[in-house]
């Protein structure tokens, strides 16, 4: 008797373990609980399908290179080990298993290459749910917060499009044992108050693309023969909007540029007027730069900002080197040069020219006298000192015999002639420079004129070029 009392106790108490711990077994899972291992896959291939619906886009960040969403994934595959029965109170076409029945069945080990983190979203409880079919089909959903690294390039900042590609895969199962596709008629889905598959931040606008076709990704498996993974692609396109950095940056300064162009009307006389424009001009310029550099994201090269800016302030620098070359020109028109005409006209060059007549109480030296000898254009002066201490003039005899004067004629021809070659090579660069810099500067001088047709232009053909490069490029991205 107590060993049928035993026997019956352990039979019920049994019974109901396993009913509390699978659940209604009739229906849910097969009669015989042994014959289901979870750890072995439902088929030697299997097909899972993806579908996300995407609730919000949370944020975008820049220095992190993330993504944040807020969606609800669901993973859909068929298990024919798992035939629940009809039965009068299965009024639905799905089963809500429980989640101690969840620990019991199979799912498959998804896996998000690009997942930086992911949080199931939790208010009274966990959002997710496992649902079993008629069909033999069970759907895993989950609520969640999901973050992805995305690597992302600003070189053309801030007309970066930044392409993100999201793959769920399995990392155990290869393509031979496991293919991941999108759901056919649903796989991305949006809220109503959704664009057009794309959402609007208030600097990006994000849109999204599946591909229909699986893909395939390696995932660098050690052994020997590596293969490769089946996934479902998703792929989040960012596309920065352009219009306030237009505001902001390239039209203030576009004007500060062509306020440089306003000095070029600006009499050179008038120093501080012309050159407080152009200083604060390019101090404005450079403290943009500054502003732009600090608050923009980094890059491995110069962004395509930073270049404009840059070349903005180049442009208002070489309008103050313009300026500088003015006023070196006026500067030598009216005090440097005069000065060198006034100097030639009081002290002109002495050329030492002159005979020595050797007596017995006389020695000639050549000095200024009021008596002068021209002899092709050059001046010549002789003096005789006395052995009074009396300096009288005295002209030598070039064709008395033994005179030093015959000796000296070969010398004072060759040195003439070195003379005036020099003096025309000196005179020859002289007014070289002096037209130069008389063009350059002074009241008759046209570089100011000049400069204010041809700094214009160029900045021109430069924006031209600019936006020409960079848009292309931008649109070369988006393909």
């Amino acid at each position: 008797m107590n060993t049928v009392l035993f026997y019956s106790v352990f039979y019920l108490s049994s019974a109901l373990w396993i009913y509390v711990v699978t659940g209604a077994l009739t229906y849910r899972l097969p009669a015989d609980v042994k014959l289901y291992d979870k750890n072995v896959k439902p088929s030697s291939i299997t097909d899972i399908s993806v579908s996300l619906y995407i609730n919000r886009i949370s944020g975008v960040d820049e220095n992190k290179e993330e993504i944040s969403i807020d969606a609800f994934l669901q993973v859909i595959w068929e298990d024919t080990r798992l035939v629940p029965v009809e039965e009068p109170e299965m009024t639905k076409l799905y089963v809500e298993l429980t989640p101690t029945e969840r620990n019991m069945v199979w799912v498959p080990d998804l896996y998000i290459r690009q997942l930086r983190e992911m949080k199931v979203m939790t208010l009274l409880e966990e959002m997710s749910s496992l649902r079993l079919y008629k069909n033999s089909t069970l759907a895993l959903s989950i609520g969640a917060t999901i973050i992805f690294k995305c690597d992302m390039d600003f070189v053309l900042y801030p007309l970066d499009v930044q392409r993100c590609p999201v793959d769920f895969s399995s990392y155990k199962y290869t393509v031979k044992e496991m293919r991941f596709r999108w759901k056919n008629d649903n796989g991305l889905t949006f809220p109503n108050d959704f664009g057009d598959q794309f959402f609007r931040l208030p600097k990006y606008v994000v849109s999204f693309y599946t591909e229909q076709e699986p893909q395939t990704i390696h995932y660098g498996d050690a052994h020997p023969f590596p293969d490769n993974h089946s996934s479902a692609r998703l792929e989040i396109t960012l596309s920065r909007e352009v219009k306030s950095y237009l505001l902001e940056n390239y039209l203030p300064s576009t004007l500060f540029v062509s306020m440089s162009w306003g000095s070029f009307v600006v009499v050179p006389e008038i120093v501080p007027g012309r050159m407080v424009l152009l200083v604060t001009t390019l101090l404005s310029l450079i403290t943009m730069f500054d502003t732009v550099r600090n608050n923009s994201p980094d890059a491995l090269e110069l962004k395509c900002l930073e270049v404009w800016l840059i070349s903005c302030t180049l442009f208002v620098f070489f309008a103050l080197i313009e300026y500088f070359i003015v006023l070196f020109g006026i500067r030598y028109d009216k005090h440097w040069r005069v000065a060198a005409k006034a100097h030639v006209q009081v002290a002109p060059p002495v050329q030492l020219q002159s005979t020595l007549s050797l007596s017995q109480n006389t020695v000639e030296t050549p000095m200024n006298s009021t008596h002068a000898r021209r002899e092709n254009g050059l001046e010549s002066n002789t003096l005789k000192v006395t052995g009074t201490n009396k300096v009288q003039p005295q002209e030598s005899d070039p064709n008395k015999p033994g005179s030093i004067g015959n000796l000296s004629g070969s010398f004072q021809n060759t040195q003439h002639v070195t003379s005036v070659m020099t003096r025309r090579r000196t005179y020859s660069f002289r007014n070289v420079a002096d037209v130069a810099l008389l063009y350059a500067g002074s009241q008759r001088g046209r570089l100011d004129q000049i400069s204010l047709i041809i700094f214009p232009l160029s900045f021109l053909i430069f924006t031209i070029t600019y936006w020409t490069m960079y848009i292309s490029e931008s649109n070369r991205k988006k393909l």
